[in-house]
């Protein structure tokens, strides 16, 4: 083989090998994107969750707190006489 042969040989190789990795890459990429893309709509769905679970719980809290409120305000006087 001539050295110019060699040398185109060598330079086939090393653009091969950039074009594999490229495509590795750019494969890696992807799957952090998908990861990231399932992370954010997981983030979402729980905090959506949240919300409904805080709404739920102010809604049984709220009417508990009156109920005492009221309790204490009409028996009050007799229970701490």
């Amino acid at each position: 083989m001539e050295p110019t042969d060699r040398t185109h040989q060598l330079l086939e190789e090393i653009r091969d090998l950039q074009r594999e990795s490229l495509a590795e890459y750019r494969k890696v990429t992807q799957q952090s994107l998908d990861l990231q893309s399932r992370s954010v709509r997981r983030q979402e769905q729980i905090g959506g969750l949240y919300k409904r679970m805080v709404t739920v719980g102010v809604v049984l809290i709220v009417p508990l707190l009156v109920l005492l409120v009221y309790l204490l305000i009409t028996w009050g006087p007799r229970l701490f006489r």
